[in-house]
């Protein structure tokens, strides 16, 4: 499979504390990667700084061959990166509809296919259309965030921590979700539920201490109780 991102011994700090310290990872075209490790690991700075919304000090990130270091953020996702964030990232006062064509870079036919593709794959969105975000459930909150970045035509989707918070009868929901969405493009998971992330990813990268210590393929991740216990406290 074609290589789409690349990340060789990334560095990133935040004030004054180096967060990353050498992350290296690569994700296939097609692929669904999930990205695990204990909380404070390093795994949602990994997201922001390929994002650009944390600072690289060194190392290489690269997006279908191109250079994404020192690249704003806004042209970072012009590359073709669909970011879910951690919190949503969705406006409270604005309707789904609203936040749905807030988020599109264009609005033509291709675009509109993706929007009513959103709302076939949540049908949450399509009954609430016209409601307000604020009024909406944990998970109606996560379902338009993750519908937001789907909008647009993305070459890789980066979702952090879609199950915090939500129902265990809703994260069957999103994991169902989930897996129709990895047939249509390239995903990078970031989570904490080892059974959500079990269910989506195919290949797994553990983070620990802001560097990528084990990685491999999740059937096999699941038969290692040991992996498990060393670096997920599972």
């Amino acid at each position: 499979m074609k290589s789409l991102l690349k990340t060789e011994d990334l560095v990133s700090y935040i004030g004054p504390y180096t967060i990353l310290q050498g992350v290296s990872l690569e994700v296939s075209q097609g692929e669904a990667v999930v990205i695990l490790g204990r909380n404070g690991a390093g795994k949602t700075t990994f997201l922001k700084t390929v994002m650009g919304l944390v600072q690289t000090r060194s190392g290489t990130i690269e997006l279908d061959g191109k250079n994404l270091v020192g690249m704003p953020t806004y042209e970072i996702q012009k590359q073709g990166i669909g970011y879910v964030p951690e919190d949503y990232g969705i406006f409270d006062l604005l309707t789904i509809e609203e936040n749905l064509r807030l988020a599109m870079w264009k609005e033509d036919a291709d675009t509109f296919a993706r929007r009513d593709y959103v709302l076939d794959l949540f049908p949450d969105l399509k009954i609430a259309y016209k409601r307000l975000a604020k009024t909406l459930s944990g998970g109606q909150r996560q379902m338009l965030s993750i519908g937001r970045a789907l909008v647009n035509k993305n070459k890789i989707l980066f979702i952090d921590e879609p199950s915090k918070g939500l129902a265990p009868v809703v994260i069957e929901r999103l994991a169902m979700a989930l897996n129709d969405i990895k047939k249509e493009t390239t995903v990078l998971l970031v989570e904490q539920n080892f059974a959500l992330a079990c269910a989506v990813g195919e290949r797994y990268y553990i983070i620990n201490e802001g560097k990528t210590v084990e990685n491999g393929k999740v059937s096999d991740l699941i038969k290692d109780k040991e992996l498990q216990a060393k670096h997920l406290g599972i």
